[in-house]
């Protein structure tokens, strides 16, 4: 009998559908293809500098329940067509958490919230989700973790993250290469940026490497370079990276590097001190910063839900709707007077242009 070598540790193997099998099930019509196009170019416009605009990407830590997330999204909705000619306001709708540890790998991992792990469910349900919100007229932002699954979902997402943890990755590098939308990459766990700027200028280039094509075939990729990557500022170990002292350095340390930073800044994380309270008094910072000219600064990131702070699942009890299970957001009303506040430093530092 031969000695069994590989698949020791692996238990089961279920069957997923191929991406274009789940695709052609949940389809985009033409009016959502428009809204993510749309997104796309405008977004790319702000970030090189050709849009006046602030990119403003918000929204829950991680999706959890699809109810409270539409909920959420048609608040957006609104806000996104009262203030559209100052701000391209994106909704942040992540289904993957990567952990430190173990823990909850979010909507995709773990749809039921119970361990059993039905990815099977978990990715209609965001394909599902994600139609839904891009229905409303309101694009989608979303983190990209592991590289098989963006050709599930990757059509509906107007712009991607790739997180402190996987920026110095090659893989995602790759990954970031070939996907259609534009990407930032968030600065190192240190809050160093030389990792970001040089995944910007990887990502930037052709890549071959193998894949999964839409039939769910194993394939070799080669990608022709994603020229709309940038920098995320998200703090790190040594303190927050938002004043605008640390913007000029990143700046100075983009053009070292030959690259357009395109900087947004991530309003949660270590620059507030994983403080979801604390977001309001980062984003005032940066939009006095905007107020008196600055043009570094495209963009900025908050978490977000309907009810503020976060929540522990305990078995039996039900959850708070519209309440995080992972990191505390901001409440919706305090979100709404947030996101007014940078349309008028947008507006200020428009008239100032003129």
């Amino acid at each position: 009998m031969p000695i069994q070598t590989d698949n020791l540790h692996i238990h089961t193997l279920r069957p997923l559908p191929s991406p274009v099998a789940l695709a052609r099930e949940l389809a985009r019509d033409d009016a959502i293809s428009h809204t993510v196009a749309d997104s796309r170019r405008a977004i790319r416009a702000i970030l090189g500098g050709r849009d006046d605009r602030l990119l403003v990407i918000v929204g829950p830590c991680s999706i959890h329940e699809s109810s409270a997330a539409l909920d959420y999204a048609a608040r957006l909705a609104a806000e996104r067509r009262a203030l559209g000619d100052r701000l391209e306001i994106v909704m942040r709708v992540y289904f993957e958490k990567p952990r430190t540890t173990v823990g909850w790998k979010g909507l995709i991992n773990d749809p039921h919230l119970d361990g059993s792990d039905r990815i099977e469910d978990g990715l209609p349900m965001a394909r599902r989700l994600l139609l839904e919100v891009n229905r409303m007229g309101l694009p989608a932002a979303t983190e990209f973790l592991d590289p098989i699954l963006p050709q599930y979902f990757a059509d509906l997402i107007a712009w991607g993250a790739i997180g402190a943890r996987t920026t110095e990755s090659q893989i995602h590098r790759q990954l970031a290469s070939g996907l259609s939308c534009p990407v930032g990459f968030k600065n190192g766990t240190d809050g160093g940026v030389q990792v970001a700027l040089d995944a910007i200028r990887s990502a930037a280039a052709s890549h071959s490497f193998p894949a999964v094509t839409a039939q769910g075939q194993a394939a070799i990729a080669t990608t022709t370079g994603n020229p709309a990557c940038h920098v995320v500022l998200r703090g790190g170990h040594h303190g927050p990276n938002y004043d605008a002292a640390a913007v000029a350095a990143v700046v100075a340390a983009a053009r070292k590097a030959g690259v357009e930073p395109g900087i947004v800044i991530d309003a949660s994380h270590a620059n507030s001190g994983k403080d979801p309270l604390r977001q309001p008094a980062v984003l005032a910072d940066i939009a006095h910063q905007i107020r008196t000219g600055d043009s570094a600064i495209r963009g900025v990131m908050l978490e977000s839900h309907l009810i503020a702070g976060r929540q522990d699942q305990v078995p039996g009890q039900p959850l708070t709707y519209g309440q995080s299970i992972t990191d505390g957001c901001l409440g919706w009303e305090e979100t709404r007077a947030v996101l007014h506040d940078l349309a008028d430093a947008v507006a200020r530092r428009q008239r100032a242009a003129a």
